[in-house]
């Protein structure tokens, strides 16, 4: 149920996240999400592809610095509360979110979240003893 995310470091100024974007774009890697975190120098862009050690090799080869995490896809329910509900879940079982961000799709009564744990495989575990669904990659990929 782990998903690899992309980590690209990139300097905060114009026309840097377009050259990302079209670069994948032009070899064929979908992004399925994404979250941007800045500061004045630099940001962090998250992404979720279709092809996950495709789009590292290829960001690599142009110059930018890559790196790869393990992330998880949650279902959560679609309702007032709902990512509180989870979120209590884990907390119960001290696992600590270190982010997460919004996934483009829903998935029937539930919006779906990508999550980055300081410890996975616990995270796992908490969610799947609470009855709580996570995401197969290859259906986040769009494979």
């Amino acid at each position: 149920m782990k998903i690899t995310q992309i980590s690209v470091f990139i300097e905060n100024k114009s026309g840097r996240l377009f050259e990302i974007c079209d670069l994948l774009g032009k070899n064929n890697l979908n992004i399925r999400a994404l979250s941007l975190a800045d500061t004045s120098d630099f940001g962090i862009l998250r992404l979720i592809v279709n092809d996950p050690e495709k789009a590292f090799t290829l960001l690599k080869q142009n110059g930018f610095t890559v790196g790869k995490t393990e992330v998880i896809a949650v279902e959560v329910p679609d309702v007032p509360g709902g990512l509180a509900s989870v979120l209590n879940v884990l907390s119960a079982n001290d696992v600590n979110v270190e982010y997460m961000y919004a996934f483009v799709e829903k998935s029937s009564d539930f919006a779906v979240m990508i999550f980055r744990f300081d410890e996975v495989d616990r995270a796992l575990d908490a969610l799947e003893k609470n009855g709580i669904k996570t995401i197969e990659g290859v259906r986040i990929y769009g494979i």
